[in-house]
């Protein structure tokens, strides 16, 4: 198999990994023959506040990404360990401190009352109406992920996948 005439990396060591949640559309998440960062490290790093390319990302070895994917980061205290180790990371490989990101406390994935208006108008264009019962039945990175892969960019493709392996679209 191939992306755009090269040769397709190999499964992703996430896929099967015990303690994390990680999705089937995320095997397609290929850029320049390297897989992207799954949407578990992209959660946690949202919620630290430091932003990794994906240059960065592929000079991490693979128990380094594992540990990012596994390392717990619900409280302020987990966080702080969360951002200082991924941060020695990024020193360890690029000689750079990384990129701050600002930290937003009130992120619309975690609002489970209603479903962002964004996003339904979005689903929309997939045939697709969400109800605030199913907005809330998802899991947190479930609706973070379906927040991220809605912007336009690269990833974009992969927005129906999602739809389609989170039950969406019936």
């Amino acid at each position: 198999m191939s992306v755009k005439g090269n040769i397709t990396p190999p499964p992703s060591e996430f896929r099967d990994l015990k303690g994390i949640e990680y999705f089937q559309f995320e095997e397609d998440f290929v850029e320049a023959n390297i897989r992207c960062i799954p949407m578990i490290v992209r959660f946690k790093m949202d919620a630290v506040g430091v932003k990794l390319k994906l240059s960065e990302w592929s000079k991490f070895k693979v128990g380094e990404r594992i540990d990012l994917a596994l390392l717990p980061c619900n409280d302020e205290k987990e966080q702080e360990q969360y951002n200082n180790y991924l941060r020695s990371l990024i020193k360890k490989y690029t000689g750079e401190e990384g990129t701050a990101l600002e930290i937003n406390r009130h992120p619309e994935w975690a609002n489970t009352d209603v479903v962002p208006g964004t996003l339904s108008d979005r689903l929309i264009k997939f045939d697709c109406i969400l109800t605030d019962d199913k907005w809330r039945s998802l899991t947190d990175l479930q609706r973070f992920a379906l927040l991220k892969l809605m912007k336009e960019g690269h990833e974009n493709k992969n927005f129906p996948k999602a739809i389609k392996e989170f039950g969406l679209n019936k």
